[in-house]
């Protein structure tokens, strides 16, 4: 951190040790001097001048158009409506009619009801992601929108009453709800929207309506105020500025809503350049956070079209930029990359999913901006249809989606794709992550994943934990659980805490042809070491339909080298040959076959307690055992190691590798499913196209 930086963290906790628990203006100075809340609440059920996304008239067409998923949002409301809620990877939790909004569900634990900024979260008694989640009020808009569809004046009472009794039980700015201004920005959207919805709800009388206005206007401050600068400003910022965009655009009569509006439009614009690279990837290099604040961007257009006022185009260009980033890697059926951290966030639930499907970003981003690429990748959900109405779903209709997805690479965001009829093979070659302390990165540089047919053979562990489990948080962020070689056991990068990198291993992209199916990069990250150890990885599709992967580690003296590569869960191993065979369902679906300079060892670890390695975590906080297989190479001076990743399809080919060094060369030859062929890889100049040559196979006849 730069001295900047320093005084303002200093500033931010002096400020908050002399914050008192409640700051919120008269109502006169709130609204600009009218205080008739009576002529305020018609003015915002009169709709004039305000965003109309959730409204009587869309819910009859999405409930004619695509009933199954309202009938889904229609129980999600009713399990909310019951005080029934899951959150992360726990199981559901029943907290009752009347909900303790300060209550942690898994533990039963309570937060301290104190200024929020004096909570210690990251050692408080509890972990605080559970509490936030509950606080972010994200199932108003289900209970919103299931008035819409039904009509039943219960779901408006059961929104309007928890919003009534959480703003009688965290009032500004107390509680862990109050906590920073990401949380309040994130809840401002939910409000807002479902604030809309319920407009000409009978349970919305004037109190309700003036104590929910008078919550907003805390929030968008809170969130302006407390809002993530410096290093930390990444997802949490745009959070923030939407959550602020939300409350403005939403409510005109705030005295300070031109104010807010202004501010908030102008950063997002600005935060879209910065936080979604000029190849449209994520700078925070988490496919998950991307789509997130994909998402946070998306609700702020269509708030802002809603209106009638132009949607600023930084932020239309950074929605472009990053759907066309995802569409590529998702193709036309390969399952999300997982990449860095994922906590299972929504900007706002308008869909009952479990999980936010990146393909209805896609298609949301398609219906606002006619996008053909994320028109081909994409699907309209609950969410497009809420957010952009009957003119998103013309849009859709009059977009032709984009050409089939393409090998690529994305040379900002440093990560290569290559990809064959129904397989998908990528190397990670970016930053490890965004800003200084790159918050929501793994150290992960050229870790490898391979996904056939939409599902993942090779991939990344996932999230694990952040907070309830420090040593599952170290290990899913390790070198050692993903795909790449981790070095004498060491990280690639240097932890300086559970969101915090101190040392960054740099990788650079060395050179890529990914039509001609081939990239080399290296990283930096082990040239720390007293004896440094430079490790360069080159990736080939080979013409039997396996990945080569070859790594090169430059060294003087002696080291430990260990390849790692995380399978599925579905899938069981037995050892082959050279390697690995996974199966899934009992039949071959992966053959893993490895050879070195020098005598490997093959391990092979599967829901380990003691290391926290071999677990898949597909939820923040749930995990479940999953292989994770590799090689051990204990070499002085430098060293190669050469892995054949093979998809089986089912059948039980046999694979075979081998490894030379001599002078500047390194050849590589390798053997499977009747194709023979040799690699030869100029090590004093990495940058050039290797030399690939097809060999007679084993019993082949010349």
């Amino acid at each position: 951190m730069g001295p900047a930086e320093v005084g303002w963290r200093a500033a931010r906790a002096a400020r908050a040790a002399a914050e008192p628990l409640a700051r919120t203006p008269g109502d006169r100075r709130l609204v600009g001097g009218s205080a008739d809340w009576s002529a305020l609440l018609a003015a915002f059920r009169s709709g004039a001048g305000r965003p109309a996304l959730l409204t009587r008239a869309r819910a009859e067409r999405i409930a004619a158009g695509d009933p199954a998923r309202v009938e889904r949002v229609l129980a999600a409301a009713d399990r909310a409506r019951a005080g029934r809620f899951a959150f992360l990877g726990h199981p559901e939790i029943e907290l009752g009619r009347e909900i303790d909004w300060h209550r942690d569900g898994p533990s039963g634990v309570r937060w301290p009801v104190a200024a929020g900024s004096r909570i210690d979260h990251r050692s408080g008694p509890a972990d605080p992601k559970w509490t936030w989640e509950l606080n972010r009020l994200q199932h108003l808009p289900w209970l919103a929108e299931a008035w819409l569809v039904t009509g039943e004046e219960a779901y408006a009472e059961a929104a309007l009453a928890h919003l009534e009794s959480w703003t009688a039980a965290s009032p500004p700015y107390v509680g862990l709800a109050w906590r920073g201004g990401f949380e309040a920005g994130v809840r401002a959207i939910s409000v807002a929207l479902a604030l809309q919805g319920l407009r000409d709800a009978p349970a919305l009388t004037v109190e309700r309506y003036r104590a929910a206005v008078r919550a907003l206007w805390a929030m968008a401050r809170r969130a302006w105020v407390e809002r993530s600068l410096h290093s930390s400003a990444n997802n949490h910022l745009v959070g923030e500025l939407a959550g602020i965009a939300a409350v403005a655009v939403s409510h005109p009569e705030l005295a300070a809503a031109r104010r807010f509006e202004a501010r908030a439009y102008r950063r997002l614009a600005r935060e879209g350049a910065r936080q979604v690279l000029a190849d449209g990837a994520g700078a925070e290099r988490t496919f998950a956070y991307q789509v997130f604040t994909g998402d946070l961007l998306l609700v702020a257009a269509a708030l802002r079209r809603s209106v009638g006022r132009p949607v600023p185009r930084g932020i239309l260009a950074a929605l472009r930029r990053g759907a066309g980033y995802m569409a590529a890697l998702l193709g036309d059926g390969d399952p999300a990359p997982r990449d860095g951290d994922d906590d299972d966030g929504f900007a706002v639930r308008l869909d009952a999913d479990e999980r936010r499907d990146p393909r209805g970003h896609l298609g949301a981003v398609a219906a606002l901006t006619g996008d053909p690429a994320a028109r081909r990748a994409g699907h309209l959900d609950l969410t497009a249809r809420w957010l952009l109405g009957e003119a998103g779903e013309r849009a859709w209709s009059a977009t032709s989606p984009g050409p089939p997805a393409a090998p690529f690479v994305a040379p900002a965001g440093g990560l290569v794709v290559l990809r064959e009829p129904g397989r998908r093979v990528t190397m990670d070659a970016g930053p490890l992550g965004y800003l200084a302390i790159a918050a929501h990165g793994h150290a992960d540089a050229l870790s490898v994943t391979m996904a056939v047919d939409g599902r993942d053979l090779v991939g990344d562990p996932g999230p694990g934990s952040y907070f309830a489990r420090p040593d599952l948080r170290a290990a899913h962020r390790s070198t050692r659980a993903h795909a790449t070689v981790t070095v004498d056991g060491l990280d690639q990068s240097v932890s300086g805490g559970p969101f915090l990198w101190t040392g960054h291993a740099r990788a650079r992209l060395l050179a890529a042809d990914p039509a001609a199916g081939w990239a080399v990069a290296e990283h930096d990250g082990y040239l720390r070491l007293e004896d440094p150890v430079r490790h360069r990885r080159h990736l080939l599709m080979a013409d039997h339909g396996g990945a080569l992967v070859v790594d090169w580690l430059e060294a003087a003296g002696d080291h430990d080298h260990v390849t790692s590569w995380p399978l599925a869960p579905d899938l069981a191993i037995e050892p082959d040959e050279d390697g690995w065979r996974g199966l899934r369902d009992g039949a071959p679906a992966l053959l893993i076959a490895a050879a070195a300079t020098g005598a490997l060892e093959p391990w092979a670890i599967r829901g380990d307690g003691d290391t926290v390695l071999g677990w898949w975590s597909e939820a923040l906080e749930a995990r479940r055992p999953a292989w994770l297989v590799g090689h051990r190479l204990r070499a002085r001076g430098p060293a190669a190691v050469a892995t054949l990743l093979l998809p089986a399809g089912g059948a039980a080919p046999s694979a075979s590798v081998a490894v030379e060094v001599g002078g500047s060369a390194l050849v590589v030859r390798h053997e499977a499913g009747g194709e023979a062929g040799e690699v030869e890889i100029a090590l004093d100049r990495p940058w050039e196209p290797p030399t690939v040559r097809r060999l007679v196979a084993a019993g082949e006849e010349r």
